[in-house]
């Protein structure tokens, strides 16, 4: 069996450089068997690619794919503290979207970080989870993302 960093070559994803805090709280945090993260944005090189609410100015595609990104910034938060090959399982993905008053596909929208998230772990990816609307999010920042993930 490949190792996580092995399966992220393989797919040809490379992790993102942590993303700095942007108030007063630590990226990750292990806490016994299991690494927390902070809600992370979805940062491209210390900007975000799009900002407003899903259903207005962002797309519910383009919301998946910055989901996507959030997600991978998280498991970026998780190897800074254990390294990613000592990740176990996948255990939760909290996800919350920045929407527009008619528009109802959070799922959806939360699919972006699931997807990938079952790509990279397989079976151990599987993960319960909550996908969140609410009216805004920190910096405009169409979607955040949390992760827990147990560890050796």
């Amino acid at each position: 069996m490949s190792t996580v960093s092995e399966r992220l070559r393989e797919l040809g994803i490379e992790l993102p450089a942590v993303a700095a805090p942007v108030a007063a709280y630590v990226p990750a945090l292990r806490v016994g068997d299991q690494v927390w993260t902070s809600g992370q944005l979805p940062f491209i090189d210390g900007k975000l690619p799009a900002t407003g609410q899903v259903g207005a100015e962002v797309d519910a595609d383009q919301a998946a794919d910055l989901a996507r990104t959030a997600v991978l910034n998280a498991l970026a938060a998780v190897d800074s503290v254990v390294g990613v090959d000592h990740v176990t399982r996948v255990l939760k993905i909290v996800g919350f979207v920045s929407s527009a008053a008619d528009f109802h596909g959070q799922p959806g929208v939360v699919n972006g970080a699931s997807e990938v998230i079952g790509e990279i772990f397989g079976d151990a990816g599987a993960h319960a989870r909550s996908a969140v609307g609410v009216a805004e999010l920190p910096l405009d920042s169409p979607v955040e993302i949390e992760l827990i993930v147990e560890v050796d």
